[in-house]
């Protein structure tokens, strides 16, 4: 048997070729990277999240930020996270939330482990494509360490898990309450130096004063002795 030409598309099976070809259709239209250039709020506290109320993800999410010392906001967007309707509930969450994007700093879509089918979803093209053009960036946690679909592709980070993603963002609140503290310290120390530049120059500037004053007077004293005497003479 001489083999002459593979066509490798029936070799890697009808769902990988199926997310090959979203790929390959959000890169030639150019969104691939948009939600990846968008910067996050600084500080990133008011989050928005797409998940199952009931899923053990979303509370281990909402626990990890409970443990930090931060005031985060979050708000839930409940959605079905598996099934024939999961992708239209998680589009019309992201829609939901998009409608008041001034509200929020970031988007959070948490899904736990499951089989590769439950996960299938965040393949799909409608999310994949809505989640690169959304106009707030997205945090993605969805399933375990090896899975990764083209929704963490295409989103602005891609935790390995829901927990990941409260640590990315406890973490990210602590770089930026260091920031702030740096740049008070900063603060003081300019303020403190510009006082002790200002001290100096009003010592300076007192002491000019005084010998200004003190220089006038003795001119006014010299013309008010001339005066007088230029008076007493025309008076004699």
């Amino acid at each position: 048997l001489q083999i002459l030409e593979i066509d490798a598309s029936y070799t890697i099976g009808d769902v990988e070729r199926r997310r090959r070809e979203t790929i390959a259709r959000l890169q030639s239209e150019g969104v691939w990277d948009m939600n990846h250039e968008l910067e996050l709020n600084i500080p990133t506290l008011r989050i928005a999240v797409v998940s199952s109320p009931t899923a053990a993800g979303y509370q281990d999410f909402v626990r990890e930020l409970s443990r930090s010392p931060y005031r985060f906001k979050v708000t839930l967007y409940a959605s079905l996270m598996q099934g024939e309707e999961a992708v239209a509930s998680v589009t019309q969450a992201l829609y939901a939330i998009a409608e008041e994007e001034n509200c929020y700093d970031v988007v959070v879509i948490i899904r736990g482990g499951g089989s590769t089918s439950d996960l299938a979803l965040f393949d799909s093209y409608d999310i994949a494509s809505l989640v690169a053009q959304y106009p707030l960036p997205i945090l993605a946690g969805i399933g375990h360490d090896k899975d990764v679909s083209i929704t963490d592709m295409v989103a602005h980070t891609s935790c390995k898990t829901p927990t990941a993603v409260a640590t990315y963002l406890v973490e990210r609140a602590m770089t930026q309450h260091n920031q702030i503290e740096l740049l008070a310290e900063d603060i003081v120390s300019a303020a403190q130096t510009m006082l002790q530049q200002e001290t100096i120059r009003m010592y300076r500037c007192t002491v000019d004063i005084e010998r200004l004053a003190l220089d006038t007077i003795r001119r006014k004293q010299s013309d008010i002795e001339v005066l007088r005497s230029d008076i007493y003479e025309q008076a004699r």
